[in-house]
């Protein structure tokens, strides 16, 4: 009986050692620098509001492609990572967006900040968010 009890253990401290470093190392991965992929064409998921974006001495710049009859302006972003944030203005309303990449070709973007908060476009993009998925690799394409 403790000749089980201590295989028991052993093979219960291997299993919990093995989940560990393979937590760790799923971890490492997840957090993989893709900055790189930023430069490209991308689209809202499910519209045809586009935008091309270029990485340029550090900064994150968006230029409208096709914006849906939506007339926004932006400031040069902040790269840090996987993760921009873009100074926008529209219709009124200041705002943060903040987008984080996933993978090389998709990118989930939020409001982190809309002012006045209540102003209806504010209202309507507070807790949500857009999918965008890259359509070619240069903004220039």
């Amino acid at each position: 009986m403790e000749l089980e009890s201590a295989l028991l253990k052993h093979f219960l401290c291997r299993f919990l050692s093995i989940a560990f470093t393979a937590s760790l190392l799923a971890n490492a991965n997840a957090q993989e620098d893709l900055s790189m992929h930023w430069n490209g064409l991308w689209v809202v998921e499910g519209t045809l509001f586009s935008i091309a974006v270029a990485i340029e001495n550090e900064e994150f710049k968006v230029q409208q492609i096709e914006s849906l009859g939506f007339e926004w302006s932006s400031e040069n972003g902040k790269v840090e990572g996987n993760v921009v944030t873009v100074e926008i203005e529209y219709a009124g309303v200041a705002g943060t967006i903040q987008a984080e990449l996933v993978d090389p070709n998709t990118a989930v973007a939020f409001a982190a900040t809309c002012l006045p908060d209540f102003m209806v476009v504010c209202m309507l993009t507070k807790d949500r968010q857009a999918v965008f998925r890259k359509i070619a690799e240069n903004a220039e394409n």
